[in-house]
């Protein structure tokens, strides 16, 4: 018998049932809380990359009247547990990035915080640093293990062996840039503490981490923080974990007299104090017989990480599965460097990691003379290559055959530069797409059923934009057998029973079927017309079978580029993107997850990157003017399309996640459709004009 819950709401385009706040503007986001009588905190910032502040002169900011106080790491609280560099914000005068925070301005408003923060002097002593990354850094090293408990290297048979003696070889170096997340709502934090419960209003992708971090960090009890997100403006991975700017705003809490502190991070200073995308250095070997099928298959990788905190981005997990061949090796070396710490962007790992390999597969199908297509037909695997697992659903090429007949591929011209129309070179390329199924575990959820006959269902859940307040009212109802009407979530809020981090596309199917598994105990305890005030907690439970099968979601990208043979300005007037991502919550906000994802990778194809000048360590395009993203002028014509694949390996909801599975391959896509109208191959993101002209 299926375990998978049936349904009437589930599946049906629901509009979103916070849209109407949102639209009249009456959504409370972090910095909207309303608090009595705040502080308003403006941060000073270090101007070197490395050494140590040796005098903060302060006389001059703290007579302009409004001026509260200025903290300094002389007057600044001592935190409990201060191993997390990037979180020990003032607890010492060493100095590991530049941009870091050096002083912090307490005021009467914001306008009096920045001129104050602006009166602060600092002199530093300086020591040399490092702000390059390069293959041949001096100090590259193999980290213990990557994101997500991914192992660092890996190694199957005997790849140089198996290249030198391949009918066709590739060999190259791809790169992806630095980039940063950018989500619609910055980063802020406002915090009050009593004396005996810090209560946090956080822009946070999850309050139970916040929670958990926050109480380690400053040594209290768990039961003495409580943080609330109950909306949140985009977050894209940078909201996942607490960052510096939310322990700054505990510290200044606490000299307050009571008062809250209000820390609203400008545009500008998320560049250095709310992490970014790490840049990559890929260099792929492909190795393939003459009907293109793979006998070698290596990537080796370098990126940066921060000297005083290590994040190893899981750039070589999709290449380790996705397609099938006897010799597979890769390795990733970090670059430790004077900068910021990176962290999570949407995709961590998948995204850019599978923008050198899909191009590389691109480079093979022209040197085979095959349909691309075709080639990953060719090496399409019948079990998973990394772990020898059984697939629980992997329809990639019915999404490629579904694409290919919706996009018009047949009209694809095999050879490069051939087609032209009014002074425009077109052409049309392709990618696939992977991200992994992960359900996590520790999540609970509470049902009540209420005097006005409505049942209230409370996860410390997160809505990053996504559509959670939605997609777990239908799931709710379903699992109760009551129209949604019927149904009250509460999440946002760590009032509510603890619940992961909306991150990594695990958040509708872990936190869905906590839900299902609360209804199901609910049901189990009260019955069907419960009294008011019956109420259950429960916990999801295990998946024998996730360890014994390999769960991921599939899918297949179709770009139309348009280059300019006089400028090299480059357009995409279509793109389409078809998806197997296990049943479809809400069809409604599941296309906007899907387009908004693709809409990210044509900005990584096109305009992404954060510059990052050597000689000062610091990011220069650190605003929305010169650091580009797409508009409604780039965005033409793009359709999102998914095939009903209902996996029942994944979990009651039979769902897998969709948010981030739209932006891997999507900018591989336009890179590859980009050579098809140009015959000019691009390896290094993002394709600028310049890089097609002749």
């Amino acid at each position: 018998m299926s375990n998978l819950l049936p349904g009437r709401a589930i599946g049906t385009p629901y509009e979103r049932l916070d849209g109407e706040l949102k639209v009249k503007g009456t959504a409370p986001y972090a910095y909207e809380q309303p608090v009595q009588n705040p502080l308003y905190l403006y941060p000073v910032l270090s101007t070197i990359a490395r050494g140590a502040v040796e005098r903060v002169e302060t006389a001059a900011a703290e007579a302009i009247d409004g001026v509260f106080t200025v903290l300094t790491s002389e007057t600044t609280p001592r935190l409990e547990d201060p191993s997390d560099r990037e979180l020990a914000v003032l607890q010492d005068n060493a100095i590991g990035y530049r941009g870091q925070i050096v002083a912090a301005v307490l005021a009467e408003s914001p306008e009096i915080a920045r001129e104050a923060a602006a009166a602060v002097t600092v002199t530093y002593t300086e020591e040399p640093f490092s702000a390059q990354l390069r293959a041949d850094h001096p100090e590259l090293y193999a980290p213990e293990e990557l994101n997500a408990g991914t192992p660092t290297d890996s190694s199957e048979g005997d790849v140089d062996a198996a290249f030198d003696t391949a009918a066709l070889k590739i060999d190259q170096t791809y790169s992806t840039p630095a980039e940063h997340n950018n989500p619609l709502e910055p980063h802020a934090t406002v915090a009050q503490w009593d004396g005996a419960v810090l209560t946090l209003w956080d822009s946070t992708q999850g309050v139970h981490a916040v929670k958990g971090t926050l109480a380690q960090v400053l040594g209290l009890e768990e039961e003495q923080v409580h943080v609330i997100a109950p909306h949140v403006g985009g977050g894209f991975g940078s909201k996942g974990m607490p960052h510096v700017h939310v322990v700054m705003a505990a510290l200044a809490a606490q000299v307050t007299d009571g008062r809250p502190v209000k820390f609203p991070v400008s545009r500008q200073h998320m560049y250095t104090l709310t992490s970014h995308r790490t840049p990559t250095l890929q260099r792929i070997r492909l190795g393939a017989a003459d009907d293109g099928r793979l006998t070698a298959m290596s990537l080796d990788i370098v990126e940066h990480t921060s000297r005083i905190k290590e994040f190893a981005e899981q750039t070589p997990a999709p290449f380790r599965m996705m397609y099938a061949a006897p010799n597979r090796s890769t390795t990733t070396r970090l670059a430790p460097l004077d900068i910021p710490v990176p962290s999570w962007m949407r995709a961590p790992g998948e995204c850019p990691g599978m923008f050198g390999p899909e191009v590389a597969m691109d480079e093979l199908a022209a040197a085979a003379g095959l349909d691309p297509i075709e080639l990953r037909r060719r090496n399409e695997p019948e079990v998973d290559p990394e772990t020898g697992n059984p697939w629980s659903s992997r329809h990639l090429l019915a999404c490629f055959d579904l694409g290919a007949d919706r996009f018009g591929w047949d009209r694809r011209v095999t050879r490069p530069r051939s087609v032209q129309e009014d002074g425009w070179l077109v052409g049309l390329g392709t990618a696939s797409a992977v991200y992994p199924f992960m359900r996590q575990p520790s999540n609970t959820a509470r049902i009540r059923y209420e005097q006005d006959g409505i049942y209230s269902v409370q996860i410390g859940a997160a809505d990053i934009g996504t559509g959670a307040w939605t997609a777990l009212t239908q799931i709710a109802a379903d699992a109760l057998d009551v129209p949604i009407d019927r149904i009250r979530l509460g999440i946002g809020d760590t009032a509510f029973p603890a619940a992961s981090v909306a991150g990594g596309s695990s958040g509708t199917a872990s936190w869905g079927g906590t839900i299902i598994a609360a209804a199901r105990a609910f049901r189990a305890d009260h019955g069907e017309h419960p009294s008011p005030g019956a109420q259950t907690e429960a916990n999801a439970p295990e998946d024998p079978e996730a360890e014994n099968l390999a769960l991921y979601s599939f899918g297949a990208h179709f770009a139309e580029v348009r280059i300019s043979s006089d400028t090299g300005e480059i357009r995409v007037p279509r793109m389409l993107g078809v998806f197997s991502a296990g049943r479809i919550i809400n069809p409604r906000t599941a296309r906007s997850q899907f387009l908004g994802a693709m809409t990210m990778g044509l900005g990584m194809a096109l305009h992404e990157q954060s510059v990052l000048d050597p000689r000062f360590g610091i990011f220069v395009n650190h605003d929305l003017a010169e650091y580009h993203i797409p508009t409604n002028a780039d965005v033409l014509d793009m359709e999102a399309l998914w095939i009903e694949d209902v996996d029942e390996h994944a979990g009651p909801l039979g769902a897998r996640g969709i948010g981030e599975i739209g932006i891997v391959g999507s900018a591989a896509a336009i890179a590859n459709a980009a050579y098809n109208a140009s015959g000019i191959r691009v390896r290094d993101l993002p394709l600028t004009p310049d890089k097609f002209l002749l």
